[in-house]
């Protein structure tokens, strides 16, 4: 078995995924066998029954096939990549299913390509040369032992990541972070059911990312949004066919709104539907205007007001005065919420601030923890 892990810059590690897809090329080129469905298949099934048996049984599996590709270009003909993620309860699981890898590698005469991001393990199978399987292997962040605030009265932030449902990828990258987040998950999105679930799995806190209507030319209307004159009657039902599809749903925070949230009829309808499903409510506050947070403690729903965007500029310097913002806020008044979208930059500056936050004393916190 070969088991290495690295780090490549943007600029080589697309250097050296051209070079991998022409050795494969010329592998399959110079007489090398493609592997076949059945064999594939066989592969599969072995890696979901090791991990249920390194979980007892507990472990939450998800599969879907990845069509390969030369330099972004599909290569038609060859086997489907299986992409498998597997969530574990404890490391020693994690321990276990990772020998378990090893000896399905050795039997089959594989390769593994194994490495880290946050909390989550990726292991990419070769056989013969072609890349068949990619496992990203993930604990519970409740399992998980992190540093602890000083006290309890340290300073508490939450940071929420809005947007998500649309992209695979950028669910996971925000996933793969290795603190508590609140994940804001827009409705009827190809994703949006996969990513609540693995964020719930993981032990992150969802939220319904709920359309509501900006003002006239702000932005392009959603298909499915709360809007003004939209009768009282209606918007329970609303709520519940987004909420279906983003399960797992603690709480809801407005998606755009600035027309929405400055509307009192429209509020004081939705307040009570949240109410009558325990769900909480944070006020994105996208209009100074907005009465969103004075509707929900009016109809007896928890709720907090958002007090930074990290990244209306999406620049690292930018993300990171943000942030710093963010715990200047919690250190004054005891408590912040921060949002932030899955931007590639705003997901690297999370990765990279977080960790002097939690060491300066600021405790990270979901959401819920700061509605009242």
């Amino acid at each position: 078995m070969i088991r290495a892990g690295f780090l490549l810059s943007e600029g080589p590690r697309k250097a050296f995924a051209v070079l991998l897809a022409f050795a494969s090329i010329f592998l399959f080129a110079c007489g090398g066998s493609s592997p076949g469905k059945s064999e594939l298949h066989g592969i599969t099934s072995e890696i979901v029954s090791a991990a249920g048996k390194a979980s007892n049984r507990k472990s939450t599996v998800t599969i879907h096939s990845e069509t390969p590709s030369f330099h972004g270009v599909p290569i038609f003909g060859e086997p489907s990549i299986d992409n498998i993620s597997v969530s574990v309860n404890d490391s020693l699981q994690a321990a276990a299913f990772d020998r378990a890898l090893g000896e399905i590698a050795r039997r089959h005469k594989m390769s593994i390509v194994e490495s880290a991001s946050g909390g989550v393990s990726r292991f990419d199978l070769a056989l013969r040369g072609i890349r068949t399987h990619t496992i990203r292997v993930a604990t519970p962040l409740r399992a998980r032992v992190y540093p602890q605030a000083p006290h309890a009265g340290s300073p508490r932030l939450a940071i929420i990541v809005d947007d998500l449902g649309s992209d695979r990828a950028a669910g996971d990258a925000v996933l793969a972070l290795p603190f508590p987040l609140t994940l804001s998950v827009l409705p009827h999105l190809p994703f949006s059911s996969e990513i609540s679930e693995k964020a719930f799995r993981r032990g992150d806190q969802v939220l319904l990312h709920l359309p509501m209507e900006a003002e006239s030319g702000a932005v392009r209307p959603e298909p499915d949004e709360l809007r003004v004159g939209m009768s009282a009657q209606d918007v329970p039902g609303v709520l519940a066919g987004m909420l279906a599809t983003v399960p797992h749903a603690a709480g809801v925070n407005n998606h755009e709104g600035s027309r929405a949230t400055s509307d009192p009829a429209l509020m004081g309808a939705l307040m009570p539907a949240l109410r009558e499903r325990g769900l909480f409510f944070v006020d994105s506050r996208t209009a100074a205007t907005t009465v969103a947070y004075d509707a929900a403690l009016r109809s007896g729903v928890a709720a907090a007001s958002r007090k930074v965007f990290l990244d209306d500029e999406q620049t690292p310097e930018a993300i990171q005065a943000q942030l710093d913002l963010a715990a200047t806020d919690a250190i004054r008044d005891g408590t912040a919420i921060a949002i932030g979208h899955p931007h590639p930059v705003t997901i690297a500056a999370l990765a990279r601030n977080v960790a002097p936050l939690e060491a300066r004393g600021i405790r990270l916190v979901f959401a819920s923890a700061l509605v009242h």
